[in-house]
């Protein structure tokens, strides 16, 4: 800068120039986070349709925003190190207007259907063609625009961190306004334009923004001398602050697949996380916290130790201690991460390297926990490991009373391998610890974490601590019997032998998909052909189904099953019928043929041939009018991909219908109340519906009590069910709105389930 670039005493901004200034930058600051946040759920719900309702196609999508933040951050800082203010205002504008030029947003043209395998990476590439610059240059908005602020000169300007705040409000504004405003009244369309319209706003609010940049006074001598004295950060400052970013980053994605496992497959329950994620970076930039660090820190230690507690307990039978407890754990665990990061920043100078770090670490957590992870563990190891990482993102500290600690610690330690070791042996004591988990792990994590706050322990013993204890979760199981994992792109599902060998039993997250008797009661192993149980037994509700359909066609059948799970339904089916299986996971398909873990397939149905890939888009290529049955029963856990629940979904299946077939759903669910969506969207496309819900008491030896709905044009399609009393046929809820592609309600789903009280 020369001394003709300095400004004069009438050159200094006014009070009023400086009011302008903050209100354009955080109104241009807060739009930007507006549309960047608004945009993840927006374009996930136009893919859904296509991809699959499985969490994995969130993680994902995760992956992809944190990398593109990156390269925007990147961007952002090169651009900055240009000395000039009119280049960076003009290349950034326009790259501004040419991404608008691609809107409004569609899903690029040139990606056919997604693979059988490397669906992983073949998403990422369609969420870069289809929207990948117009959210690069989104994504370079916020230090972007902080830099600039900075440079105009305002007195806020030497610690410009609480536009990051206002940014992350934003954020946290339009992620709750997407699933409570957004979501139940707009159409996808109407929310596509709208998103549109306002990236035209932030253009302009953009383009004001450098003006006011472009007029501002050069900054003074005394300014520029205070930011050329500021040390820059070193390498291992700058190393911490990637570890602090990744962290909170990976076990975002790994507390929103555990709670979303189990639930449903759908951005409101994809949204509560990330909206705590971001209210915590809200919270640590204030320019007066509204938390005091130290409390956090803490707190830290229990909220450690009740992650742990929860994953010994399960929680999958209480909703609220799913959904509650692991969020609020997760929202300390990344206040304290974040604080860390506030604490630490840089000065306003080092601002953009500062965000690239912060962005390079959020990456490198998502690709951990959604892309590695998944590929590496046989089971979700990913969660503990980031929960016993989270321990070391404390700052260092000096511990107190250290001759009780030299007492304390060893002890903990002693006890908590002596029963690690227990655990290899086998009699009364192994079985009693087995069967008090709960205790077993709870009370060294607890112990070891009420230590860590009374004593103010290093950061490496509580980590020390926090892996023993899950491990204890690990070596004491909550299933009965030997355990086999297979994991996927979809997830874990776990094949356990009971202790007998009398079952197999398939799992997913917490759901029980499928199970078959090898043994007699009296030990001797099962001959022949296997007998269908848990929800498929002959007579149960889809057995029973199955059967009037059979009985009104009076011939052999003609099925299609979309979901493969066990391959029970293969011996549903009986010989000269012909069933068809449509199956996203080929893991699955894999586990079902191999007769050391179930039979049904090889003893049933041995030729049996399944479509792999997203039954949305394989069974809509299916012929017209062929089908007598069609069995949808496609749940993974009792999560629900809601794309095959919706009234278009529906309209493939009647299409697929012969003249006199039916449509049956599966909807046994201990989270949502799903008999009444598919009444809706059965009824949206002319069909009549009948509900079979078993009393819940039925359940026993992998007998299961069922909750189906069968749909068909006319009531003789449905055979001897419409006269059995133990189907009801049932008319649409009134003011109740019927789930599409556009519009889906699982809050709705989850309340009349509690109301019920089933």
């Amino acid at each position: 800068m020369t001394q003709s670039d300095l400004p004069t005493a009438a050159e200094k901004p006014s009070a009023g120039r400086n009011r302008l200034v903050l209100l354009v930058y955080t109104a241009a600051i807060f739009v930007s986070a507006l549309l960047l946040f608004s945009v993840q759920p927006l374009f996930t719900k136009m893919v859904l349709p296509r991809l699959g309702g499985s969490p994995a196609v969130w993680s994902v999508a995760m992956v992809f925003f944190q990398s593109l933040l990156l390269a925007g951050y990147v961007y952002a800082h090169l651009l900055m190190r240009i000395n000039s203010r009119a280049i960076p205002i003009a290349v950034h504008l326009a790259l501004l207007i040419t991404a608008f030029i691609t809107l409004p947003l569609a899903i690029s043209a040139s990606f056919g259907d997604p693979p059988t395998s490397g669906y992983a990476l073949w998403l990422l590439g369609l969420f870069v063609a289809s929207i990948g610059l117009p959210f690069f240059a989104l994504a370079a908005n916020n230090p972007l625009l902080q830099a600039w602020f900075v440079r105009t000169g305002h007195p806020d300007g030497t610690d410009p961190y609480f536009l990051y705040a206002s940014s992350n409000i934003g954020s946290f504004l339009a992620l709750l306004s997407y699933p409570l405003v957004l979501e139940p009244v707009f159409s996808l369309r109407t929310q596509n334009l709208i998103w549109t319209a306002g990236y035209g706003l932030l253009i302009l609010l953009i383009a004001a923004c450098g003006l006011l940049l472009w007029r501002a006074p050069a900054r003074s001598p005394a300014t520029l001398a205070a930011e050329s004295d500021a040390p820059p950060p070193s390498f291992a400052l700058r190393a911490r602050w990637v570890f602090l970013a990744a962290v909170p980053s990976g076990l975002l994605i790994a507390v929103t697949a555990h709670i979303s496992t189990d639930v449903a497959a759908a951005p409101l329950l994809w949204v509560l996380p990330l909206s705590l994620y971001l209210l915590t970076w809200v919270l640590v930039f204030q320019q007066r916290p509204w938390l005091p660090h130290k409390w956090v820190l803490w707190a830290q230690p229990a909220a450690i130790a009740g992650v742990i507690v929860l994953l010994a307990v399960g929680g999958e039978q209480n909703l609220l201690l799913t959904l509650g407890g692991h969020q609020l754990c997760f929202f300390v665990i990344a206040m304290a991460c974040h604080g860390e990061l506030a604490r630490t920043r840089p000065a306003a100078k080092y601002l953009t390297g500062f965000y690239v770090a912060l962005s390079f670490g959020g990456m490198i957590g998502g690709l951990f926990a959604g892309l590695i992870a998944p590929n590496v563990f046989s089971w979700v190891a990913e969660y503990p490991i980031l929960i016993v990482l989270a321990a070391l993102c404390r700052p260092p500290t000096n511990e107190r009373l250290p001759w009780l600690g030299r007492l304390a610690w060893p002890l903990v330690v002693v006890v908590a391998l002596a029963l690690i070791v227990l655990s290899q042996t086998k009699g009364e004591t192994f079985d009693w610890l087995q069967e008090h988990r709960v205790y077993v792990a709870g009370t060294v994590a607890v112990v070891g974490m009420l230590l860590a706050i009374l004593l103010d322990t290093a950061r490496l013993k509580l980590a020390a601590i926090a892996a023993l204890a899950l491990a204890l979760v690990r070596v004491y199981p909550a299933d009965d019997g030997r355990v086999d994992t297979v994991r996927s792109f979809f997830g874990v599902h776990k094949i356990v032998t009971t202790p007998s060998g009398q079952y197999h039993v398939l799992l997913h997250g917490t759901t029980i998909h499928g199970a078959e008797r090898f043994q007699n009661n009296d030990g001797t192993r099962v001959e022949g052909r296997p007998e269908p149980i848990s929800y498929y037994y002959k007579d149960g509700g889809i057995g029973q189904a199955v059967a009037a359909i059979r009985a009104r066609k009076g011939a052999p059948l003609r099925a299609a099953a979309i979901g493969l799970g066990s391959g029970t339904l293969a011996c549903v089916g009986l010989p000269g019928e012909d069933w068809k299986f449509f199956e996203i996971d080929q893991s699955m398909v894999d586990t079902a043929r191999d007769p050391k873990y179930f039979t049904y397939v090889s003893k049933c149905q041995p030729d049996l041939k399944p479509v792999i890939g997203d039954a949305r888009l394989t069974f809509a290529r299916e012929p017209d009018g062929v089908y007598d049955l069609i069995v949808v029963d496609a749940y993974s856990s009792d999560a629900i991909p809601i794309h095959l629940a919706t009234q278009e979904a529906m309209k493939i299946y009647k299409d697929k219908l012969a003249p006199q077939g039916a449509v049956l759903m599966h909807v046994s669910n201990r989270h949502l109340e799903l008999a009444s969506v598919v009444v809706g969207i059965a009824d949206a496309n002319g069909m009549k519906s009948w509900v079979y819900n078993e009393d819940s008491g039925r359940d026993s030896e992998y007998i299961f009590a069922t909750n189906v709905v069968v749909s068909a044009r006319e009531e003789a399609d449905v055979g001897q069910l419409a006269s059995s009393d133990k189907w009801e046929e049932t008319e649409p809820t009134a003011n109740q709105r019927v789930w599409t592609d556009d519009y889906c309600n699982v809050l709705g789903a989850v309340y009349r389930r509690l109301r019920d009280g089933e």
